[in-house]
């Protein structure tokens, strides 16, 4: 039941034409498919499982939507941070540590909190907008 509530949200969410939103809940379903995947690696599952496909999609994801023309050094940045994520994911496909993994999701839990912030102004500055009308 509460996953259908989940994914109506997600649903709605990508339906909205709220950007930021998007992105807010990419970066949680890929902190979460990372996380999920660290166990399986602990346990010997090395090949390919559900969450690291996952988190590798979402990767790509957010990096091909990245603006570089109008991003400049952020684009640029966030894309080497993607980039890190990716690698160090791959790596424990291969059986290789899992500490790049726990790394990487540090660091874009610190992005994820940042992308909140801004959200949470865009938010009330377009409150703001409609007061002052």
């Amino acid at each position: 039941m509460m996953q259908a509530y989940v994914n109506s949200n997600r649903e709605a969410v990508a339906e909205s034409e709220n950007p930021h939103a998007l992105i807010s809940v990419l970066f949680d379903e890929l902190i979460r498919s990372m996380r999920l995947h660290l166990p399986k690696v602990k346990a010997g599952e090395h090949a390919e499982n559900e969450h690291l496909v996952r988190s590798l999609t979402i990767l790509y994801g957010l990096q091909s939507s990245l603006d570089f023309e109008n991003g400049g050094d952020i684009a640029d940045n966030l894309f080497r941070l993607y980039e890190y994520a990716r690698q160090q994911l791959l790596l424990t496909s291969r059986g290789g540590d899992i500490s790049g993994v726990s790394s990487a999701i540090e660091a874009l839990e610190n992005i994820r909190e940042a992308w909140y912030k801004i959200n949470s102004g865009a938010v009330e500055g377009s409150a703001d907008e409609g007061k002052s009308s």
